[in-house]
């Protein structure tokens, strides 16, 4: 893996696409370069959903990839998509069912300090072991208050 520019963003790098249950905590992670667009890698993470929890029944997935995902999701993996659109003639920002729960499993990846920024020369030795670290820490602070 390589980094990669992502001209719609304007960001170098790479770009971490999640998957997570209804709580929010982290069920798989697929990283790629920022320059593969969504379409292309959204194929990859499903397939890792599938391998790691063979019990799943329904993914909600946000408009972002489109095209013939949720059939091929169907297909080969049995795995059931609902595609999560924008609301028809709204401007702006709205709120959306089952996004924000996303968002915020970002926001608390985010918290640490190497999930931040780029830090690593070569991505293979960083992204996707870091982000089960922040998700692991974050669980672990969840569980110490209780």
């Amino acid at each position: 893996m390589s980094r990669g520019w992502d001209g719609g963003k304007r960001t170098n790098g790479v770009k971490r696409h999640v998957a997570v249950n209804v709580n929010g905590l982290l069920l798989a992670v697929v990283v790629t370069a920022a320059s593969i667009q969504v379409r292309d890698a959204a194929h990859r993470l499903p397939t890792a959903l599938r391998g790691r929890f063979s019990t799943t029944r329904l993914v909600w997935a946000d408009c972002g990839p489109p095209g013939r995902l949720p059939v091929w999701a169907k297909d080969p993996l049995a795995l059931p998509m609902q595609i999560i659109k924008r609301i028809p003639g709204a401007a702006g920002f709205h709120v959306r069912p089952r996004v924000g729960v996303v968002e915020r499993s970002f926001a608390w990846i985010n918290k640490h300090r190497r999930c931040v920024r780029d830090y690593e020369t070569r991505p293979d030795h960083h992204y996707e072991a870091m982000v089960h670290i922040a998700t692991i820490a974050t669980m672990t602070r969840r569980l110490a208050r209780t």
